[in-house]
């Protein structure tokens, strides 16, 4: 099987750079995976949307997961297993510092919809 989600978040690993998002075959279309997806974009961080296994996740350099009320957050275990040095990465941080900005963005335009984000910096 495939990692797909968490309890109403979406799950990101990060692997020699790269965002991992598993496809949208298993889960919910989520706004905030949605704007990490295009943060991603932006910013020039190559991200790859494909299906991933428990396994993989287990030996990422980092991972995240993101949701409506959680925005960002790290994750530095999975099943008592650290993934990575047990810390936030620096790829998480910068998208997490990324997303702050976007949504300051979002706040002084006064926007009520989050479909589509202003570009940042």
């Amino acid at each position: 099987g495939f990692v797909a989600t968490c309890n109403s978040t979406n799950l990101f690993m990060v692997r020699r750079g790269e965002v991992w998002a598993p496809t949208t075959k298993y889960q919910l279309h989520g706004i905030t995976r949605y704007n990490i997806l295009v943060l991603c974009q932006q910013a020039g961080i190559p991200i790859r949307e494909c299906d991933f296994s428990l396994t993989q996740l287990y030996s990422a350099d980092e991972a995240f997961v993101t949701g409506t009320f959680a925005g960002q957050i790290p994750v530095t275990k999975v099943d008592g297993r650290v993934i990575g040095d047990g810390a936030r990465g620096p790829i998480t941080e910068r998208l997490q510092t990324l997303y702050a900005t976007m949504c300051d963005a979002h706040a002084a335009l006064g926007r009520a919809t989050w479909a589509d984000p202003p570009r940042v910096p």
